[in-house]
């Protein structure tokens, strides 16, 4: 390709990417009003977050397989199709079952996306897929950075939380018409893709990878979910609160753009991981001891730290395969784990909120969480890669651009 052509499928890459979050990322902002209407206790306001992400877990591993037989772009035009339409039919929304299964279906349109974009990654810029996954995973924080931050507004304006979580379904279809622009050039896979090999299910360091992203992933659900709501309860308007989100999710637009790009010069990624823990670390501590005197101090190290370990993430598990594709299965893979173990964090913190009155004791959980993945990034030493996991990642299953 061109440097053109490369520009047009990255611009189209960001447009797809920004559909990734807004159909969980603006209900946190939105729940007390969803609530006014619709009973929802704390541990049931909890699945809207917990099963589209444990979908999204469980689409990761028949993602692959449906691109077999449907083709990458087929495949990801269909996801935009689902995640539009469930989001659009929040505007009917009477109900928590209503809410829940539109979440789900959303969710399961998000994994597909998820499941194939770094095997298009990998294959289409190979000389630089640190700052591609960097830019993609950025336009997926900003999906979220906008719905979180402007959702509140839309509900001012139109006095309708139906019509705020509605609304986000026109970056479905502005998604889709990028997505058709570059139809020619994505080749579309209209033969059917393999996807025999051996099952990573039986690679040690593939479930270390998984349940190192599922422990990363688990901290951003859980503040995707919890930060508005619990700084509600400090007294904040919904606003407001949903502004401070909003500036977070900014923050890991920043973080997801930068740090990749300055990890790319070196191959051992465990020093940038390890600084990107610890700001977490000083995050969370603030919201339990200080929340209200530097807010805007927590919630930067908060975003700074989760935006940059998501790309970061996955970078290392790519790093794992030379081989375009089989690094695409094994992201796919850790993906599948990492959601399904991230999904239990919102539904445990919302029982937790319902029994102890305070959001306190779940930041306090993920502080310890955030620090059994500073002893496991110890581990991904870039030198020991090939002993672990690459030959047999070669031989995985693996789809096609």
């Amino acid at each position: 390709m061109t440097r053109l052509q490369r520009f047009g499928l990255l611009a189209c890459l960001i447009g797809v990417a920004l559909n990734l979050r807004p159909s969980m990322a603006a209900v946190g902002p939105l729940l007390s009003a969803i609530r006014l209407e619709i009973p929802l206790g704390f541990g049931l306001a909890s699945l809207l977050t917990m099963l589209p992400v444990m979908a999204m877990g469980l689409a990761m591993f028949f993602g692959l397989r449906l691109a077999g037989h449907l083709g990458l772009y087929r495949s990801i035009s269909l996801s935009l199709w689902v995640i539009g339409l469930a989001t659009v039919a929040r505007l009917f929304a009477d109900s928590s079952l209503y809410l829940i299964v539109s979440a789900v279906l959303a969710g399961v349109g998000i994994a597909m996306v998820q499941a194939l974009m770094p095997t298009l990654i990998k294959t289409r810029f190979k000389d630089h897929v640190s700052l591609c996954m960097g830019l993609y995973v950025t336009a997926i924080m900003g999906g979220a950075a906008l719905s979180a931050s402007l959702a509140p507004s839309v509900l001012s304006l139109t006095g309708s939380w139906r019509v705020a979580l509605a609304i986000w379904a026109v970056l479905a279809g502005v998604g889709l018409m990028l997505w058709t622009w570059q139809r020619r050039r994505l080749h579309d896979g209209s033969a059917p893709v393999s996807t025999r090999g051996v099952s990573f299910a039986r690679v040690p360091r593939a479930w270390t990878l998984g349940v190192f992203f599922g422990l990363g992933t688990a901290a951003y659900t859980c503040v995707l979910a919890w930060l508005a709501p619990y700084y509600v309860e400090q007294g904040w308007s919904e606003q407001h609160a949903g502004l401070l989100l909003g500036y977070l999710t900014l923050m890991e637009v920043v973080s997801g753009l930068v740090v990749p790009a300055l990890a790319n010069r070196s191959r051992d990624k465990r020093r940038v991981v390890a600084a990107l823990l610890g700001l977490m670390l000083c995050g969370f501590a603030g919201l339990i001891l200080a929340p209200q005197q530097a807010s805007l101090v927590w919630a930067s190290l908060l975003g700074l730290g989760i935006g940059g370990l998501f790309p970061m993430s996955l970078i290392v598990s790519m790093d794992h395969v030379e081989d375009p594709q089989g690094a695409g299965a094994l992201t796919a893979f850790v993906q599948g784990i990492g959601y399904l173990i991230a999904s239990l964090s919102p539904l445990l913190a919302g029982i937790l909120r319902d029994q102890l009155g305070s959001f306190s004791t779940a930041w306090w959980s993920l502080l310890v969480v955030v620090a059994v993945m500073l002893a496991m990034v110890v581990r991904f030493d870039p030198r020991t890669y090939a002993r672990h996991l690459q030959v047999k990642a070669e031989k995985a299953p693996v789809p096609a651009a």
